[in-house]
């Protein structure tokens, strides 16, 4: 139904989706019903049905395309369907062609159907066709009747087969396979409804146009006497298929700013007038595209973090650019909101400065807010403090953290947590990458979570999903419950403490689910932790059993007991006995499953 609308067909009777449990005996159950009763597990197919509201049964004639759903649907060496899934495809085409043939209602208007063939990663297209009326069928053996007419009379096609699916179990929408998917279903529609008031020929047209007239706006950065130079990409074609795991550099190339050591950057903030920083380093290889250091040229003794915006003509196109509003512009506000809760400032990052560039020569912009044609204009930037390195990178350089450092990260992180708790803010996208460690004015480390642009503020805010790190919940719902920073946490202290060869291994939010109900089950996080610390094995144990339950993390007594635990104790014994109390008294004896899964 979805084509229809974007292709512009006239619907005479809307199409209503509806799945199989046993297509050879026509078993077809609305997909609402089939969610209702938790019944998805054992489907084999999907077909998209012509229904009228008064009729409820399901014949084969009212197919306008079917989908089956196979455990494997590849060759055994090669890529393509195989002749298992063929023969199937061309059974069920079969049964609708000649369900429709016998039908003198049927308003088909064509001869042909299109089946989908998909797996957990691959999909493609059999499209199968011909005269019926070539059919000469013999009763005594009506299965080599049909036979015969598909191999001397039938037009059979065979799409190549392609990944269709990403690691996050969603469909790859601008890659060729999930294309000739679509194009299938579109030609389906057009089977029953007629041709679209616009072609597709003339839709490509104009996308085209879109994409020239983008490209031309992005090429007048090369052509304008710019403040700092723009990394272009080079790719003509629409769809590009680039390996980012091979090569890094690829991941560089975007149509942002791309500045230099030495650059100078003129700020505008509302609050306290204009600032000059010059970039010193780009910190983009520690996961971040537009992040650099840079100092301010009036208090040039400290470095900052500074964070390049994309342009507001760009924010809506592009997914990077989009990425970008939030590391810059959501960011902005919750900082902001920090400040002014008068939140302290030890543990969490600091804004220093934000506003929009001011570009060398004269100005045109109508409004304060607004924007002239320079191709600077109205780039967003925000300005924060300490810099420092991602976890990720230390973990990649040093290994595995040792028993001390695991637990000064535990309590940075949790006083940041709940520091952020006072002001309704949950981080969100809590994971290696997103903690910075720097020396902090006593002479060791601090660690503070960075990267606040996917916080939640409210229940409509969606947090970043991460199949390693992010918590059961977030994976499940795309919502937060009130301990998933900390159950994201505690993924993050097993990623410390060696547990990195396990998580590697997650590659869907299935596989991602599978991982934290064993490792839960078979308490491996609690057993890994325990190696490092007891008062560490005790957190995850309390945080076990609030996993997926609407009652909030209980900040203060663990930072107690934390502190106690990196800043020394006189009385070690009591520190001991706490734990021991703690283990029976507010966990007790975790059977290692909780309500998240």
């Amino acid at each position: 139904m979805a084509c229809g609308v974007h292709f512009g067909i006239k619907m005479h009777h809307c199409p209503t989706l509806y799945l199989a449990h046993t297509i050879r005996d026509s078993s077809f159950i609305l997909w609402k019903k089939a969610i209702s009763r938790e019944r998805l597990g054992g489907l084999c197919g999907a077909a998209l049905i012509s229904k009228t509201k008064g009729n409820l049964h399901v014949h084969w004639d009212d197919v306008v395309e079917l989908a089956l759903f196979r455990p494997n649907i590849l060759m055994e060496n090669e890529l393509g369907l195989s002749s298992t899934a063929i023969c199937e495809a061309l059974f069920y085409g079969v049964h609708i062609l000649l369900s429709r043939s016998l039908n003198k209602y049927n308003s088909v208007t064509s001869d042909s159907v299109f089946l989908l063939v998909l797996d957990s990663k691959f999909g493609g297209v059999v499209k199968l066709g011909g005269d019926l009326g070539k059919l000469e069928l013999n009763l005594s053996n009506p299965n080599q009747s049909m036979v015969d007419w598909l191999m001397c009379h039938a037009e059979v096609s065979v799409s190549q087969v392609d990944c269709i699916w990403n690691k996050l179990g969603n469909p790859n929408w601008g890659d060729l396979g999930m294309l000739q998917l679509l194009l299938a279903t579109f030609y389906s529609l057009v089977q029953w409804n007629g041709p679209p008031r616009k072609s597709i020929a003339s839709l490509a047209s104009d996308h085209s146009l879109r994409l020239h007239k983008r490209r031309m706006e992005y090429h007048l950065f090369e052509n304008r006497s710019a403040l700092v130079p723009c990394q272009q990409t080079h790719h003509q074609g629409e769809i590009v298929e680039l390996d980012q795991n091979n090569n890094p550099s690829l991941r560089k190339q975007s149509t942002h700013l791309k500045l230099k050591r030495g650059d100078i950057l003129l700020l505008e903030d509302q609050q306290d007038g204009q600032k000059s920083f010059q970039i010193q380093e780009f910190l983009g290889d520690r996961g971040i595209n537009c992040s650099y250091s840079a100092v301010d040229l009036d208090y040039a003794n400290e470095l900052l973090n500074l964070y390049v915006g994309a342009h507001p003509s760009r924010l809506e196109p592009s997914w990077e650019d989009m990425s970008l509003w939030y590391h810059v512009q959501r960011q902005t506000k919750v900082l902001n909101i920090f400040k002014q809760h008068d939140i302290s400032k030890k543990y969490l990052p600091e804004i220093i400065a934000s506003g929009r560039i001011l570009h060398a020569g004269p100005c045109k912009k109508q409004t304060p807010v607004g924007c002239c044609d320079h191709p600077l204009c109205g780039t967003p930037i925000l300005v924060t403090y300490p810099v420092g390195e991602p976890l990720s990178s230390t973990v990649a350089r040093d290994g595995s953290f040792s028993s001390a450092e695991v637990l000064r990260c535990c309590r940075d992180c949790l006083a940041a947590l709940r520091n952020a708790k006072t002001a309704n803010v949950q981080h969100g996208d809590i994971c290696p990458e997103n903690i910075i460690r720097f020396v902090g004015t006593a002479g060791s480390f601090l660690y503070i979570p960075i990267s606040w642009g996917r916080a939640v503020l409210e229940e409509k805010d969606s947090p970043g999903i991460n199949l390693q790190f992010s918590s059961a919940h977030a994976l499940q719902h795309g919502k937060l419950c009130p301990s998933s920073d900390a159950e994201s946490l505690v993924y993050l202290l097993f990623f410390l403490c060696g547990g990195t060869n396990t998580m590697q291994q997650l590659d869907s939010i299935e596989s991602a689910l599978q991982w934290r109900h064993r490792c839960w089950a078979k308490r491996l996080i609690q057993q890994r932790l325990g190696e490092v610390s007891a008062l560490l094995k005790a957190f995850a144990d309390y945080v076990d059993s609030l996993c997926g339950t609407p009652y909030p993390v209980d900040y203060d007594i663990w930072l107690k007991r934390l502190n106690r635990a990196v800043d020394g104790s006189a009385d070690k014994g009591k520190l001991n006995e706490e734990v021991s109390v703690l283990t029976l008294k507010d966990v007790g004896e975790s059977s290692g499953t909780s309500s998240m899964v």
